[in-house]
């Protein structure tokens, strides 16, 4: 958001992550990122609240931010030479105003084969945690992406075109 020129306040808050049942990635997604912002909105009822959830998806397996070390090389070597979808779920509320818009970003990536050597080196730069499949793009991951089809910005954390577009639209910024 500050690279857009909006101020904002984050609002750490302690939402349950856990999948329902039989729940898509995109349903998964919409769902956290409405809860998230539902939540936030009942402590702050006079301001805008944006909150996002956002997960990659490698075939049908989920992948959020890997627990410890042998998780994030599970992940790097499933992303290897594969295509994946980073998916964004956003919700945009302003409850006083009754003002609310949601919407879903989705990217398509592609990695080249990693090495051995080369997770194991990325994996060593501690990057790789608290980020939702194990890799951040605009870091030292990007030497490992061969291809990107949709938002740069989605990969990074948070669809930024289409979250501005919906501020203004809803007239917040």
């Amino acid at each position: 958001m500050t690279s857009a020129g909006i101020a904002f306040e984050a609002i750490p808050g302690e939402t349950d992550e856990e999948g329902c049942q039989g729940e898509s990635a995109e349903e998964y997604v919409s769902r956290l990122a409405q809860r998230k912002a539902e939540e936030a909105a009942e402590k702050h009822p006079r301001r805008w609240i944006l909150a996002a959830d956002t997960v990659v998806v490698v075939g049908q397996a989920i992948l959020g931010k890997p627990r410890d070390p042998p998780e994030a090389r599970q992940m790097l070597e499933m992303l290897s030479g594969r295509e994946h979808r980073v998916i964004t779920g956003y919700c945009i509320l302003h409850s006083s105003w009754g003002r609310r818009r949601e919407g879903r970003v989705v990217t398509e990536v592609r990695f080249k084969v990693l090495t051995s050597q080369e997770i194991q080196w990325y994996l060593d730069t501690g990057e790789p945690f608290d980020k939702a499949g194990a890799y951040a793009i605009q870091g030292k991951a990007a030497f490992m992406v061969r291809e990107i089809r949709g938002s740069y910005t989605n990969v990074v954390g948070l669809p930024l075109c289409e979250v501005v577009e919906a501020l203004q639209e809803l007239g917040a910024v």
